[in-house]
């Protein structure tokens, strides 16, 4: 279906009144899901509305029908542009950032972001660090290096959860010292200090936390991806492929895995996996420290 027969759909629900003034449009996902299109062809249908003026983007609501009174849109700037520009990545994911796709959002030309934003690659940067900044850790640590690490780690994880595409924006080779990030990295390397560590030692460590957050979190963005562009659940998919993967079990030539598999009770509960790898990773520094420090 192309997006201007879904267009024609909406245009019609808004003109019988089945959609009033003020009520949230269908979401780019439940496009996907209600007409059988892609995700950048969901994108173009609201970026379509909005053109024709027939919707509005109502801070904190998201995408309503235009008419009544209009509240008015705060001036164009770099703040306005990163809630949008996050509100897109969390709908829609990191894909389908641009910066044309941030302006259509805001109802702004494409060329006037740059006069806030030098580019695409200074806007994830900028969004990542804004997702930082909803998660600040605790102004006075709790007593332990343990339970320090477990807070920060917890929390970083947590921030995955409210935005997987940051998995994606993040690089563990190319760091980048934005203000709400930095505190994250003061946080660990200051846990890590004083247990009798060398600073090599110590630097390692917290790249191997962060690697471990991030490489879980992975499976968030990935997930959230291919939910986003099929439609499809995880239990969704698990179920359509039940037949064949009991077949490929029953079949005598992996016993572990169904021993294992049958007796497992948490199955692909991603937080329960992340706390049993953030135990043992924290019980292997256990085990470099002093006696006194473990």
């Amino acid at each position: 279906m192309a997006y201007t027969e879904v267009v024609e759909v909406i245009r019609a629900r808004i003109t019988a009144g089945d959609l009033a003034p003020g009520d949230r449009i269908p979401s780019t996902r439940q496009i996907v899901a209600e007409f059988g299109v892609a995700m950048a062809t969901a994108s173009k249908v609201i970026a379509a509305l909005r053109q024709e003026g027939l919707v509005r983007v109502l801070p904190g609501v998201g995408t309503v029908v235009a008419g009544g009174v209009a509240e008015p849109e705060p001036e164009l700037g770099r703040r306005r542009i990163l809630r949008a520009a996050i509100r897109i990545a969390d709908a829609e994911g990191i894909d389908a950032l641009s910066m044309r796709r941030v302006a259509a959002e805001l109802g702004a030309g494409a060329m006037s972001l740059y006069r806030h934003v030098p580019g695409k690659e200074e806007l994830l940067l900028l969004m990542r660090d804004a997702a930082f900044g909803e998660f600040p850790l605790p102004p006075v640590p709790p007593p332990g290096w343990r339970t320090q690490l477990e807070v920060s780690l917890r929390s970083l994880w947590a921030l995955y959860r409210r935005h997987p595409w940051v998995a994606r924006t993040t690089s563990l080779t190319r760091p980048y010292a934005g203000p709400n990030q930095m505190p994250y990295s003061e946080w660990n390397l200051r846990a890590l200090t004083g247990l009798g560590l060398d600073d090599p030692t110590i630097f390692r460590l917290h790249l191997a936390l962060f690697g471990y957050v991030h490489g879980s979190a992975a499976s968030l963005e990935a997930e959230a991806r291919e939910e986003a562009e099929t439609g499809v659940t995880l239990w969704q998919w698990i179920h359509a492929r039940e037949a064949e993967t009991r077949a490929v079990m029953e079949s005598g030539s992996f016993p572990n895995s169904v021993r294992v598999f049958l007796h497992a009770d948490t199955g692909f509960d991603l937080d329960t996996i992340f706390e049993t790898g953030l135990a043992r990773m924290l019980d292997g520094i256990a085990a470099l420290l002093p006696r006194e420090w473990q």
